[in-house]
């Protein structure tokens, strides 16, 4: 357990504000600011952040919290790290009895494995067994200074090797499962996910070794094999070779298909390169984008899956915000092999001169199709049309407007009313996409509490106390004389109401922020949603009072088949209220 004078001192130190303007852009609407919410896709603000109670909520996606619940949902933390994470943010001393957790526990010993591992891959290439793999990044021009500083490594072609050396430097069977470094064979023994393989350490942002990608060298298997999710990696959030991007003196991000073209971008002088990890661009993996850099240049292979893949990403990184170009290659099939034929010096021109996002759909548009003929030419304009209803400024989309219709030889305003014409029509699906979303947001919300459905007129009730308590912490001990916790009906308003009776009379600095070591990120979110939603009410001693009748009242209703005696009571009972 913290203080709360501890965590007072904490959220002082750092205002929730300074924290996620890092991770999204904050615009001030009064008191408050708003800003595109961090954990789900959007074009409209929908996420609040409230300075005064160094708290955010987000309308959209429910996620919500103090400055500790967004650390930890954006950093991928757990409670005590998070805290550790403001802490040393802010040169503030954590106390002596702050105790870390068993989840804490585990993560520190998958990184210390995943540290202890890529030593070993790193150090196999030194060896005899190792030449396979000194040959491979031989073989691919890797100088010896890369693989040094990319921590390049080979995983023997045997079971036994890698397994001992783990076990001898004093690690669990158990925690080389959770670490993805082995697998449990049916005989109840362990061996090693990667066997044979050329390997990538991939390092998180604060340099931590958090999962490997390893490469086939020889017989049958996927190309690349990457470690599955763990308590320290999720391949979603993360990128290869973001811990030496973040720090290029620049706004712009190459973003590469694979380990071995960022690392010849790299090698080649461009340190601002990242690439996914054995996965298409993720919404989180665009948004981290967009907290280092302004402009993304993709560099995908140039076959036909990495056009697919381009296509994709195109959307992602503009909805983060992010101005997209794409490179065209010619006469490579990727990055590695142009930088091979033709230097860096040319690579860079081809980065400067690399063509905006629409250009590229627009002229992808094109494929397949004659266009001398009519009906072809009917086909172009119909899928241009579509890229240009794509484009969110009005003056860009009339200039590309315009060049489609030169193109063409066809009038601007008959493009501009087809264009019109689509925009509206998403707009309406997109009102019912909405209504359906906020559906199921409020399915999620729900999900917190469940007994909500089942008792809607009790909860109402109980959200209104606990608002109450946090509008007029002073007044608990007068609440909780009249109401004790067994009189909540649904099980996560009693565990919360609980909570905030136990703290606020034992701390004169009560905050949402003394919650968030007993809840999780989940239940803070809804914790923000009972607050958010009641600011705006005032809620006088008469209505709480009202309230509080509701509970004490409270008949819990039968349900199924009744007897004959059972009916009656129940009439009865109703019937006296």
């Amino acid at each position: 357990m913290l203080s709360d004078d501890f965590l007072y001192q904490l959220r002082q130190s750092n205002p929730i504000e300074n924290i996620m303007s890092p991770y999204t852009t904050l615009t001030r609407r009064g008191h408050n600011y708003v800003c595109l919410c961090p954990f789900h896709s959007e074009k409209t603000p929908s996420c609040t952040v409230y300075p005064e109670t160094s708290s955010f909520y987000c309308f959209g996606c429910g996620a919500g919290g103090d400055v500790i619940t967004f650390v930890r949902m954006m950093e991928n933390l757990d409670y005590m790290e998070a805290v550790k994470f403001l802490a040393d943010k802010s040169g503030i001393s954590l106390p002596e009895d702050g105790v870390n957790s068993e989840s804490a526990h585990i993560k520190a010993r998958v990184l210390e494995a995943n540290r202890t591992a890529a030593r070993f891959f790193h150090s196999v290439l030194k060896h005899e067994i190792g030449e396979k793999g000194r040959r491979y990044f031989a073989g691919r021009e890797l100088k010896p200074e890369t693989v040094i500083k990319y921590g390049l490594g080979y995983a023997p072609n045997d079971f036994n090797t890698f397994v001992r050396y783990m076990k001898k430097e004093g690690f669990t069977e158990d925690e080389l499962i959770t670490a993805y470094l082995c697998k449990r064979s049916q005989r109840g023994g362990i061996y090693p996910v990667f066997i044979d393989r050329a390997m990538f350490p991939i390092i998180d942002l604060r340099g931590n070794v958090i999962a490997f990608g390893g490469r086939i060298l020889d017989g049958d298997g996927p190309k690349y094999l990457n470690s599955g999710d763990t308590p320290v990696f999720k391949k979603s959030r993360n990128l290869f070779s973001m811990n030496f991007a973040k720090n290029a003196k620049t706004d712009r991000i190459i973003l590469a298909e694979g380990y071995m073209d960022v690392i010849a971008i790299n090698q080649a002088g461009f340190e601002n390169v990242v690439a996914t990890l054995g996965t298409a661009l993720t919404p989180e993996q665009a948004r981290l984008i967009s907290r280092y850099a302004k402009e993304v240049v993709i560099a995908y292979d140039s076959d036909e899956a990495g056009q697919k893949a381009t296509h994709k990403a195109i959307n992602l990184l503009s909805e983060a915000g992010l101005v997209t170009k794409i490179i065209k290659m010619e006469g490579a099939k990727d990055p590695d092999e142009y930088i091979k034929k033709n230097g860096s010096t040319r690579f860079k021109l081809l980065l400067d001169n690399s063509g905006g996002a629409i250009a590229f759909e627009l002229e992808k548009a094109k494929n397949g199709l004659d266009l001398t003929t009519e009906t072809d030419r009917v086909i172009y304009l119909r899928r241009a049309i579509n890229v240009l209803a794509d484009i969110s400024s009005d003056i860009e989309r009339d200039v590309y407007i315009s060049r489609v219709a030169d193109d063409q030889k066809v009038s601007a305003d008959t493009i501009r009313t087809q264009v019109k014409g689509v925009i509206r029509g998403r707009a309406k699906a997109g009102r019912e996409l909405e209504w359906t979303r906020d559906t199921s947001v409020a399915f999620r919300r729900n999900a917190v509490n469940p007994d909500a459905i089942k008792y809607p007129k009790e909860s109402k009730a109980e959200c209104g106390i606990i608002a109450y308590l946090f509008q007029n912490p002073e007044k608990s001990e007068k609440i909780t004389q009249k109401l004790s916790p067994e009189k909540f009906i649904t099980a996560f308003n009693k565990k919360l109401y609980d909570a905030i009776a136990r703290k606020i009379n034992s701390s004169p600095n009560f905050s949402i922020s003394s919650l968030s070591d007993e809840f999780s990120v989940e239940e803070m979110g809804k914790i923000s949603e009972i607050i958010v939603k009641y600011s705006d009410i005032k809620i006088t001693d008469e209505i709480v009072d009202d309230y509080i009748n509701v509970l004490l009242n409270f008949t819990e209703r039968p349900t199924g088949n009744l007897s004959d005696d059972d009916f009656l009571k129940l009439a009865e009972a109703l019937k006296n209220k």
